[in-house]
Order: C-alpha cells, then sequence, then structure tokens
C-alpha cells in the first residue's frame, strides 16, 4: 500500500465523495475480501488489513479532530499518536490503526449526530 498524492490526476478512481482515496493498494491483492460499512457505506477490504488502511483506501480521511473540525487521516500508524479512534456502532472506540477488520464490521468516524460540512 502507498499514499496516493495525485490519484486523482493519474486517472484512478475516486471515493464516493469525489476525492481520490489516500491509500492505493499495490500488493497482496489475493487476499480474502471481507465487508465492513463505515459511516453506513457499505465497502470491502481484504483479510489482515486494519480499519484505517480499509478506511483509507476508499477515501482521504478518517476522522475530524474534535477541536478544530479539520480532517485527519492517522498520523503514526502504529497505535501511539491518539489519532486514529473511531467508534463501532455499538459504541466501542478502538484504534483504526491497530485494530483489524472483521466480516460485517459498522464503524463511525464521526459520533452519532454529528454535521457533516
Amino acid at each position: 500500500m502507498t499514499i496516493n498524492p495525485s490519484a486523482a490526476s493519474a486517472g484512478k478512481p475516486q471515493s464516493a465523495t469525489g476525492a481520490a482515496p489516500q491509500f492505493v493498494r499495490l500488493t497482496e491483492a489475493h487476499r480474502e475480501q471481507v465487508g465492513l460499512t463505515v459511516d453506513g457505506v457499505a465497502i470491502t477490504a481484504l483479510t489482515g488489513d486494519t480499519v484505517l488502511s480499509a478506511i483509507l483506501l476508499h477515501t482521504r480521511r478518517v476522522r475530524d479532530t474534535e477541536f478544530s473540525g479539520e480532517p485527519r487521516a492517522g498520523f503514526c500508524l502504529m497505535g501511539a499518536c491518539q489519532d486514529c479512534w473511531v467508534q463501532l456502532e455499538e459504541g466501542t472506540r478502538i484504534r483504526a490503526c491497530s485494530t483489524f477488520v472483521k466480516e460485517g464490521m459498522h464503524v463511525l468516524t464521526r459520533p452519532a449526530g454529528a454535521v457533516e460540512a
């Protein structure tokens, strides 16, 4: 996987929001697919993907900071920086960078009732 600085300009697929995803999968595409939802949108990932990589393969952000509302895409990618916290539909908070995807997962990147800008 690699960071994707200009996928839109390179003719790569864009996410549902119209923005190019942050990551592009380059290898290991042979792994079994896993279905999950992120903010109510069905996406697919591959077995062994983290929630963070699954989200960033489909969009450019993981969450918005609670302080300024600016988009965040994770920072350290190893569970140290606290920048990738998301919530499961039942309310459990998880670190997206160190939690592996599971079939049928329902991930929320915005608190319930949050209004999208």
